[in-house]
């Protein structure tokens, strides 16, 4: 797997297409929420893109700086390719996106807004999480941070 963190003006156009292509696959039809994942965040984060030898896309990570959604720097539309996962991915993808966010922005705490179910995922990286559950496109989130 090939790690790529780029700005939203240093994407090409089809690494910009094969990243909404992917999260729509998986948060649009896979988990079958209609949202508008074009927020207008995009421009205003970084992109840590994680590719296979042949240069398809197989991990991707959004990491929004502190200050711009919130105090904490934040990970969001964390996202495995279907033709991925079992293989230790996700893993991979949580693991360098943390550490690009400790090295970015060193005492920043980091959060994330996490399917519930992948709670003990999360906590293995060190995000405890924050208040109670809640509904957001009708699955179930908590909010996770890690100091």
């Amino acid at each position: 797997m090939r790690w790529t963190c780029l700005r939203f003006d240093e994407l090409s156009v089809q690494q910009l297409y094969d990243v909404l292509a992917l999260r729509s696959e998986v948060f649009v039809v896979e988990q079958n929420c209609v949202f508008l994942d074009i927020d207008g965040l995009d421009p205003l984060t970084l992109h840590l893109l994680g590719s296979s030898d042949d240069g398809a896309l197989k991990a991707y990570a959004r990491l929004i700086p502190p200050d711009v959604k919130a105090p904490d720097a934040l990970i969001g539309r964390v996202v495995t390719s279907p033709a991925a996962r079992g293989g230790g991915t996700g893993r991979v993808l949580m693991a360098e996106a943390v550490a690009k966010c400790e090295r970015l922005w060193p005492g920043h705490a980091i959060t994330l807004h996490a399917q519930a179910h992948l709670e003990r995922f999360y906590g293995s990286f060190g995000f405890g999480p924050v208040g109670d559950p809640y509904i957001e496109d009708g699955i179930p989130h908590i909010e996770m941070r890690k100091p």
